[in-house]
């Protein structure tokens, strides 16, 4: 069952930058996980192409999509084996905050896009994690250890604090950015969920940047 963190925060608040017909649209899923947006996208009738670094991920996008969209490993720190403006648009969900510098990975996103092509992504808002996790300095960028409690294990996850400013500075570097969206929670998810619902009213956990590249 998916989280009401995904299904009804995350993800309604992306999808509705998205247009709902995609007919011959090409999408890079740039961190597709397990396959939930490239599924989407393509079933809005988009030509996706999912990538990420986790051979495990691919994997399980792959028996999800069962040939909706072509998945590939591959690392979103290094270049992209794909040539120039061979995408319409690329969606990151939940994914950058993964990476040390976006700078590199951008130059390679710019690259791919179209003309005009659009650039949307979600991250840790950093408001959250700066409180989250006592930092000293919130405009110092920051190495941070999350735990993750699977069946049986925890497991650290690493992932990288950034000032807003930094998060719109080096995005508005390589693109024009249209909307920054502090998403809220969906009535579906105070039903399932009152407590976090109201904490999220407070605690904002995401922030999503829908950019496009200039012509």
């Amino acid at each position: 069952m998916d989280s009401p963190f995904n299904a009804d925060y995350e993800r309604p608040a992306m999808m509705k930058q998205i247009p709902e017909r995609l007919s011959g649209v090409r999408v890079l899923d740039a961190g597709c996980s397990a396959g939930w947006y490239s599924e989407a996208l393509a079933d809005r009738g988009a030509n996706v192409t999912g990538i990420d670094i986790s051979k495990e991920m691919i994997n399980t996008a792959k028996r999800r999509l069962k040939g909706k969209a072509a998945v590939l490993c591959h690392d979103l720190e290094k270049a992209l084996p794909f040539p120039d403006h061979e995408f319409d648009i690329i969606v990151s969900s939940l994914t950058l905050h993964y990476l040390k510098d976006w700078e590199n990975t951008f130059t390679e996103f710019q690259r791919v896009l179209k003309p005009n092509g659009m650039f949307l992504f979600s991250t840790h808002h950093p408001f959250m994690d700066f409180t989250r996790f006592n930092c000293d300095n919130y405009f110092q960028k920051n190495l941070l250890i999350d735990k993750w409690n699977k069946p049986g294990i925890t497991i650290d996850v690493q992932f990288y604090r950034r000032a807003l400013q930094d998060i719109i500075s080096v995005t508005s570097h390589f693109f024009s950015i249209e909307k920054l969206i502090e998403p809220q929670p969906e009535e579906a998810f105070k039903e399932k969920n009152p407590d976090s619902y109201h904490y999220l009213m407070t605690n904002p956990h995401f922030l999503i940047i829908q950019a496009r590249v200039r012509n």
